[in-house]
């Protein structure tokens, strides 16, 4: 053999054979997004659905199987879980039983115990968990994360808003969208989050729908999620004020805006700062699979995933939830 063709060889030696369980919206992307990589062979896709398996074969163009005992068998490096959050514990224990490195979507589990018990099944086995929390790997947010590095930060503002998903069914705003903006806040700040006042309200759904959450981190920054399922377009911002800085950030459209050099008479500078093109989705595919390949820690770790889950949940648990029945008594007891 030419020593051109032993080194091709080499090279697909050390393709990683990557899979995914759960062939929803976010699984078929990630099949979409893996099956386009280099070094990486996408062995296939799980889910039991057979109308779910068709779509992720025509998106891409791979192999899918009806459960996870046959995946493995096909042999597989690494796997990434967009299940449904109430598999995700049965699931994970599942892959870290059979030594296979896994990135799991956010939430990392429906209780912070099953997440817990994830984080140590995995430390005990020595296999990469990486919690899926795509956020991060926004460009918008990255600009956002290198502009406050070394910042005095005072207080951080996220607004999260949109139509009711069609989707969703067992979680409300709490778990879908805003748990997304508590890993931000831990994260821009690097400090966990120490107190919580958390208002939500049921207005239209069964579980809540409206949040107002409050916060201050344990460096003594206020932070502030806005977010709910009432809004007709939308809308993801967030703000950051430090000592010597304002910053503006939409998610959406990826446009980071610097207010700076604060004068006494009120005038100030501004610039846009520089916005990457990246899809989050890929950039995040990447950093769990150089994670795996290095055996380094991966960009979010599974504590950083349990914590994320702790601080929504205690959101839940001590807010002044008022149910929707309750706001339709009062709905009508006004029209009386």
């Amino acid at each position: 053999m030419s020593s051109k063709g032993a080194g091709h060889k080499a090279e697909l030696r050390q393709a990683l054979r990557v899979g995914v369980i759960g062939a929803g919206v976010m699984g078929s992307n990630h099949a979409r997004v893996l099956a386009g990589l280099p070094d990486v062979h996408l062995v296939g896709v799980v889910d039991p659905l057979p109308a779910h398996r068709s779509r992720v074969t025509e998106l891409a163009n791979c192999p899918t199987f009806e459960s996870l005992d046959q995946l493995v068998a096909e042999g597989v490096d690494a796997v990434t879980i967009a299940a449904p959050t109430h598999l995700h514990h049965e699931l994970a224990l599942a892959c870290i039983a059979r030594k296979v490195h896994l990135l799991v979507e956010k939430p990392i589990a429906s209780t912070v115990e099953e997440g817990r018990e994830i984080v140590s099944a995995a430390h005990r086995a020595g296999v990469t968990l990486m919690i899926g929390h795509v956020e991060r790997f926004n460009p918008a947010v990255a600009a956002i994360k290198k502009a406050i590095a070394g910042e005095d930060i005072l207080s951080i503002a996220i607004t999260r808003v949109g139509p009711f998903p069609p989707r969703m069914s067992n979680v409300g705003v709490v778990i879908d969208l805003a748990v997304h903006d508590i890993d931000l806040i831990r994260w821009f700040t690097e400090s966990d989050i120490v107190e919580v006042q958390p208002q939500l309200s049921s207005a239209v759904a069964e579980r809540e729908d409206i949040a107002l959450l409050q916060f201050r981190t344990a460096s003594g920054v206020l932070a502030h999620i806005n977010t709910n399922w009432l809004t007709p377009f939308k809308a993801r911002n967030v703000t950051v004020a430090t000592r010597g800085k304002y910053i503006m950030g939409d998610l959406l459209t990826r446009q980071v805006t610097e207010c700076f050099g604060f004068k006494p008479d009120g005038s100030y500078s501004m610039r846009h700062l520089p916005v990457g093109h990246d899809e989050p989705l890929r950039a995040e595919l990447i950093a769990f699979l150089h994670a795996v390949r290095s055996g380094t820690s991966p960009a979010v770790t599974g504590d950083e995933g349990v914590a994320s889950l702790a601080i929504a949940t205690q959101c839940l648990e001590t807010s002044s939830h008022r149910p929707a029945e309750a706001a339709a008594t009062k709905r009508r007891a006004a029209a009386g």
